[in-house]
């Protein structure tokens, strides 16, 4: 499970952080998505500065039942293909600190 960025969950429900690639540094925010008015649509925006480079869905996994947010990034620094990842709590950390773990499509 390769994880490309750290993120702490805060008050508001939110994420900060960063994502972190060979090439790619940058801060990231998730933020809950306040303009949902369907079941279809994100319920989070990934956003790096003012930019908006993703969008996140709330999930539960199947096998375990816990709940985890999945992630599209896009942008033309990830090349012509999307890049997926699931946001999941970092096993034994005190803080409220989520790992960004990339789902290679391959």
């Amino acid at each position: 499970m390769p994880a490309i960025g750290f993120v702490t969950r805060d008050d508001n429900g939110s994420f900060k952080g960063n994502l972190k690639t060979l090439s790619i540094r940058a801060d990231i925010a998730i933020v809950p998505n306040a303009g949902k008015t369907a079941d279809t649509q994100p319920d989070y925006r990934v956003l790096s500065g003012d930019i908006e480079i993703g969008a996140g869905w709330n999930r539960r996994a199947e096998s375990s039942g816990r709940d985890y947010v999945s992630l599209s990034l896009a942008a033309p620094e990830f090349g012509p293909r999307r890049l997926y990842a699931n946001l999941g709590r970092v096993p034994g950390d005190a803080e409220d600190r989520f790992a960004i773990i990339w789902n290679p499509a391959d």
